[in-house]
Parts: structure tokens; C-alpha cells; sequence
């Protein structure tokens, strides 16, 4: 990378970012294809937020990601947004085309791409998520969309939670995917929701860096399920070693990742991720 004055910049803001890897992806991807594109990533407090989306219109810049906590928090400050991203209320890719923002999300995409990459089936399938955040939604919207038969959501009974439950009869509505939400607290309904499910993903940030939780006792757990988790730092939460223990089939989000950013990668400059950076990220990443 040698950026120059007609370099267009790409970036990433969040609050922390200094973990991603998403500049050296997106650059490596640049370069490779031979543009003239640079990708940074910003540290951003949450009241700045639109005061740097206004200085990143007036740079032109190309087009930015979202990670948290600005996923819903950058909604009311874009142009227009696309259908899945309107329905999971979840944007994490924004591109800039003459001035205008427009937001997706790739979050969905890039998840169920790495199920398959892994051998996971998910279509006809029941799902019990643990989370409603911005990744959640995006995963859920995109599966219910894809053919999943069922899924149970958990979240806590806070301020949001009546919130969810429109979301989830809204995907209902709109898709031959059955969304239901229940309290997390309420260990019994977990439990059953675990029997009858096919997979599991958790999308908390419970088990997250040096955090040892989980949020599902290990007893709940059975060697039938598959067992997801969006984190990638630890690449095994507690979570994941308590299903490895039991026989269960895992995935943690490293994957998710990539897949979503090439999701993005495409929707800034029209062309695919070249192979060769996937699986130099793939290499990083394990």
C-alpha cells in the first residue's frame, strides 16, 4: 500500500477495534486487485458518532463498517437501507454513492456462509439464539429468509425486550420461518428450546476475551446439537468447550468474519475478495 492523494478511503468504526483484522483484509484485497483504496479503523465514542459519519461524507469516503456498539445506533444517520438490513434493524456495511448513504448487513450472510463452509445444514432446522443484538438480528433475518424451519430466541427481559417481539413476529409474518422470544432468566423454557433444537449460536458477548461464562449450563447441552458462537477471541468460549466435552459439533465466528467481509468488499467495488486473501485471513485466523 502506497496511498496518494486520489486514494479513496474505506474504514471501520467501533469502540474498541484495535482486535480486527479487518484493515489488513480489506487492504490486503486492494492490493491485490491493484486499486486505489486504503482501509483504517476508528476508535469512535458513541456521541461522535454523527459528527464522524458528516466527516467521512465530506472526504467521500467510499463507504465504512460498522461493529459495536453502532449497528443500530447508525440507522437514522443513512440515506435509504436495504430490505434485510431494514428487517433485522442491524447495519454493519454502509456504501457512499454521491453522497448518499445506503446500509446492509453482511453479518448474515458472512454466518451462514461458515456454516457451510463447516458442513453445517441449516435449512428445515431449529434454532435457539441466545441474544437479539445487531449480529443476532442479522442472522436470524438471513436464516429465517433462507429456509430455517424455527427459531427460539433469548434475550433479557429488559427495556428491548417487547421491542424483540415485534421484530420476531415481523420476520414471522414476512418469511415460512416461526421466530419466538423468551426470557433468558427462565432456565426451564431453555432447556426444553435445547432438546428440540438442531443448533445453538450464541450472539452475547458472554465468554468474550477473559470472560470463562456461559450463559447455558453444560447439562442442557446434548451430542445431537451443533454449537455456534460469533466470538473468535478466545477461539474456544466456555460455551464451545463445554459442547466439544459432551461430543457436540462446533464453530466459533472466526469465519463469520471473513465471509461478511467480502460481502462488503463486493458491495464497495463490484468485484469478488480474491481467493488468495481469503485464505491468507483464513491462515491468520488460525
Amino acid at each position: 500500500m502506497n496511498p496518494i492523494g486520489s486514494t479513496r478511503l474505506y474504514c471501520l468504526l467501533g469502540n474498541p477495534v484495535s482486535h480486527s483484522i479487518s484493515p489488513a483484509m480489506h487492504n490486503m484485497a486492494f492490493d491485490t486487485l491493484g486499486l486505489d483504496n486504503s482501509y483504517m479503523a476508528f476508535n469512535v465514542e458513541p456521541d461522535d458518532l454523527p459528527r464522524v459519519v458528516d466527516g467521512l461524507k465530506a472526504v467521500n469516503c467510499g463507504g465504512f463498517n460498522c461493529t459495536m456498539p453502532f449497528k443500530t445506533a447508525i440507522i437514522p444517520l443513512l440515506d435509504e437501507i436495504d430490505e434485510i438490513a431494514s428487517l433485522a434493524h442491524s447495519v454493519n456495511t454502509v456504501v457512499n454513492v454521491d453522497g448518499k448513504l445506503r446500509g446492509y448487513t453482511t453479518d448474515g450472510i458472512g454466518f451462514l456462509q461458515s456454516m457451510t463452509e463447516c458442513g453445517i445444514k441449516y435449512k428445515g432446522k431449529t434454532i435457539t439464539m441466545l441474544g437479539a443484538g445487531g449480529v443476532a438480528t442479522s442472522i436470524i433475518t438471513q436464516a429465517a429468509s433462507e429456509g430455517v424451519s424455527k427459531i427460539n430466541i433469548f434475550k433479557r427481559k429488559n427495556s428491548t425486550f417487547k421491542d424483540t417481539v415485534e421484530y420476531a413476529d415481523k420476520i414471522t409474518k414476512a418469511t415460512e420461518c416461526d421466530v419466538f422470544v423468551y426470557d433468558m432468566a427462565d432456565m426451564d423454557i431453555l432447556e426444553f428450546s435445547l432438546q428440540e433444537s438442531d443448533i445453538l449460536i450464541n450472539c452475547t458477548n458472554v465468554g468474550m476475551g477473559d470472560d470463562d461464562s456461559t450463559l447455558v449450563p453444560k447439562e442442557f447441552l446434548h451430542k445431537n446439537l451443533i454449537v455456534c458462537d460469533t466470538i473468535y477471541h478466545p477461539d474456544m468460549t466456555r460455551l464451545l468447550k463445554d459442547a466439544a466435552s459432551i461430543g457436540c459439533k462446533t464453530m466459533n465466528g472466526k469465519y463469520m468474519l471473513l465471509y461478511q467481509g467480502a460481502a462488503a468488499f463486493k458491495l464497495w467495488t463490484g468485484q469478488e475478495m480474491p481467493v488468495e486473501v481469503e485464505n491468507k485471513i483464513k491462515r491468520i485466523e488460525e
